[in-house]
């Protein structure tokens, strides 16, 4: 298996961080953009492979390239124009252990060659479409990895619903990566979500303060939810503290709502139901009933398809294994665990599950349905802490 797909095959959400000075839709990125150092620091932070943008009109080099190779051991992904077999020659040589081909600009025969010659050189055929007739021909020859890109290249237009559909349709027996648009950590998460395999960062990374600090930001896990929000005021504080998924209850429960409210954009929204029919959200945690209660297991919907299991405690009980079982699940199955959690708990939980998600509730309140944000950002911080 060629570097970029192992490394990107791994389980869960990967990242390549792209080094990006310049951006013909968004300007000047990061014009003294050292390729060298960022390469390093990406490495640092998590990055699963670097990308390096080689075109002039971009701010870079084939030097950038070489500089990058040179600071770290990570899989290097080429970006520009190619048509020629001679230029994936110079990429490898450069340092390069893949090369992204448009779909947008090449032919079937010509992608074909293309990854032909890329494969001989030992190098990925990053192959990128950006809507439905190109993720068919990107299918149909063969490409893997498949890059999902949000935005139209000719309008320079992000459509990430139109992205997130895609990859949703796309082979599951290929790495399947999305790029453009990926600005905030919501971003990551619903990418993960809909099927993908990683996601391309560069211009949110170009513009922070401190782009490797931003990159362990965005792709930190556990992902966090507050659930039992029942105030527009309370999902605000619950976004400035760094909460990931919105949780609202629509079953009956001191915390109920009649449906879900307005969340920040880098957020999501979970609509919790007991035995009900899943409303329109985000995502949707539907319980089961037992006993006349809910079920101490959860289904996690999106788009009606299961996309991880939740792990609950029953209804007014203890369940001494709790935690061993759901690090049984979670060595298979993506899990938001969940049950009695709080700020001064929950780093035991994810040193001892290591769930993908960890959501609270009371743990997280002042009184029933009226968050603290304190508490709040003790979870996200002792959560995330254990995480890393």
């Amino acid at each position: 298996m060629t570097r970029l797909r192992a490394a990107l095959a791994a389980p869960g959400i990967s990242a390549i961080a792209e080094v990006k000075r310049r951006s013909p839709s968004a300007g000047e990125l990061r014009s003294g953009a050292h390729a060298g150092e960022l390469a390093r620091a990406f490495e640092r932070s998590g990055a699963a492979a670097v990308s390096i943008l080689v075109d002039e009109r971009f701010g870079g080099s084939v030097e950038d390239l070489r500089a990058a190779r040179g600071a770290t051991a990570l899989p290097l992904l080429a970006k520009g124009f190619f048509h020629e077999e001679s230029q994936l020659e110079e990429m490898r040589e450069a340092g390069a252990d893949a090369v992204l081909l448009l779909l947008r600009d090449l032919d079937d025969r010509s992608a074909v060659r293309l990854q032909e010659r890329a494969r001989a050189l030992g190098m990925d055929a990053l192959v990128e479409a950006h809507d439905e007739p190109e993720l068919r021909r990107a299918t149909s020859l063969g490409a893997d990895p498949i890059g999902i890109n949000a935005r139209d290249l000719s309008s320079f237009r992000i459509d990430r619903d139109a992205q997130l559909e895609l990859v949703e349709r796309a082979p599951r027996d290929r790495v399947v990566i999305a790029e453009s648009g990926i600005e905030h950590r919501g971003h990551v998460i619903s990418a993960e979500l809909a099927g993908a395999d990683a996601v391309l960062i560069g211009s949110a990374l170009m513009r922070a303060v401190d782009p490797a600090a931003e990159l362990r930001h965005l792709i930190a896990r556990p992902v966090t939810k507050a659930c039992g929000l029942t105030r527009e005021e309370d999902v605000l504080a619950a976004h400035r503290a760094g909460i990931d998924l919105a949780g609202f209850v629509l079953a009956a429960s001191p915390r109920h709502v009649p449906e879900t409210l307005p969340v920040p954009d880098s957020m999501l929204s979970v609509a919790v139901v007991v035995d009900a029919e899943p409303p329109a959200a985000d995502l949707v945690q539907t319980y089961g009933r037992e006993n006349g209660h809910r079920s101490p297991d959860a289904r996690l919907l999106r788009g009606g398809r299961e996309v991880g299991r939740v792990l609950d405690l029953p209804v007014g009980r203890e369940e001494p294994g709790h935690l061993e079982r759901a690090a049984e699940v979670a060595r298979d199955e993506r899990v938001m665990l969940a049950g009695r959690l709080n700020p001064g708990n929950v780093a035991h939980a994810v040193a001892a599950v290591r769930p993908w998600s960890v959501d609270a509730a009371r743990g997280l309140e002042s009184s029933p349905g009226i968050k603290d944000f304190d508490a709040m950002r003790a979870f996200v911080a002792n959560a995330r802490g254990a995480g890393s």
